[in-house]
């Protein structure tokens, strides 16, 4: 049984010394920490909002085409460049002797890399999809709602015993948990990578390594917050795996918005311009250092109110050398993994009576006694998702 005090009359100090302030929630208003929409990084945009300003005139951008002299022919030079800038500066990503393919979002490239991974049309089975658990929660609808003939989703890839044709799906950091992941499927067959990157960035993680993988997918929604304008990009080695997805966005969308490229680029250009500026720029002008530094401050907070309540227990994550930051680091990941005490058998029915809405373990292909909660929502959200945390007791 759980018991609350919601909105007491003062700020909540906890042990580890981190104080959670008043929240401004009603007492039966949700709290929705289900989602993921990152927008915990709006202040530092507010901050910088006369800078990221982009006019287009009513003449401008009419075209489908971008660049008709890239492969990836709807993508303009400014987003490329500015890509290509960003993973500079951070150096999370070999960028060299590769094509670099853009979508809608990383939700287009995951569905344009399964057509382009996947065997011919002549072949009489289709390819499978798997992935180790816990996985991402939308990978299973995301393969199964096209009900390709190609490709189909399998499950778990640590489970994956086949002596057939794999795609394995690579997210590292992991959705939902966090943790650094690397390939898992034991056949003897030799399967294709995917490498799902979007928390690969300074504020989630340590960057320890310049990944260099043969797909490398990013999303521009998680790197920056600017999840509203739809654009994520790839790393590609095979030109004819790039063709392909190329040739599945234009039949799915005929390009990706050049409005949006032209946004995301401005914003790319103003956090490299920042670390380029080092010396005559305050550290909360530096996007990376203001983020990490929210994320830090959020996860002490949430860390005070889980041991508070006795109730979950959390992941654990290992310090790494961030060669960003050049400095030792602890993970800071997008969403918190919880896991119920003994006694409780399904945690999001469990948050659900402190109306508090979260995304349960059989999504993601675990048991229901894990639950995955947002850390990237609103300072509202997330300060109620304290309190509320803080107050659950067993009996």
């Amino acid at each position: 049984m759980v018991v609350s005090t919601i909105n007491g009359t003062s700020p909540l100090s906890h042990s580890n010394g981190t104080t959670i302030p008043l929240s401004t929630f009603s007492r039966n208003s949700f709290v929705n920490v289900e989602k993921g929409d990152p927008v915990a990084f709006r202040p530092y945009w507010e901050k910088v909002r006369d800078e990221c300003t982009v006019e287009i005139k009513g003449d401008e951008w009419m075209s489908y085409l971008g660049d008709t002299n890239n492969l990836c022919w709807y993508m303009v030079p400014q987003m490329r460049d500015a890509i290509l800038r960003l993973h500079n500066v951070v150096g999370n990503a070999v960028t060299k002797d590769k094509f670099l393919v853009l979508g809608t979002g990383s939700s287009q490239l995951y569905q344009a890399l399964l057509y382009a991974l996947s065997p011919s049309e002549s072949s009489h089975r289709p390819i499978n999809v798997v992935a180790a658990a816990p996985y991402y929660s939308e990978y299973k609808d995301a393969t199964d709602i096209l009900q390709s003939r190609l490709f189909q989703w399998t499950g778990d890839a640590a489970l994956y015993d086949k002596d057939e044709p794999y795609i394995e799906v690579v997210t590292s950091p992991n959705n939902p948990d966090g943790t650094l992941r690397v390939p898992v499927v034991n056949s003897g067959v030799e399967g294709k990578i995917i490498y799902d990157l979007a928390y690969y960035w300074p504020q989630y993680t340590p960057i320890t390594d310049q990944l260099d993988h043969d797909v490398m997918v990013f999303t521009f929604s998680k790197c920056t917050g600017h999840a509203g304008s739809r654009i994520g990009w790839a790393f590609v080695k095979d030109i004819e795996v790039a063709k392909k997805m190329i040739r599945f966005v234009q039949l799915n969308s005929i390009g990706v918005s050049r409005e949006s490229q032209i946004r995301a680029a401005k914003m790319i250009g103003v956090i490299c311009d920042g670390y380029k500026n080092l010396k005559s720029i305050e550290s909360d002008h530096l996007f990376f250092d203001y983020s990490k530094r929210l994320m830090k401050e959020r996860w002490e907070k949430f860390k005070g109110a889980i041991e508070k309540s006795k109730v979950f227990t959390l992941t654990k994550y290992p310090t790494s050398y961030c060669h960003f930051n050049k400095d030792l680091s602890e993970q800071y990941p997008a969403f918190a993994w919880l896991k119920c005490l003994e006694g409780i058998k399904d945690g999001e029915s469990y948050l659900e009576k402190l109306k508090i809405r979260t995304r349960g373990g059989g999504r993601f292909g675990v048991d229901a006694k894990y639950v995955r909660v947002s850390m990237i929502g609103t300072e509202d959200e997330f300060i109620e998702l304290c309190t509320r945390l803080s107050n659950a007791k067993r009996e």
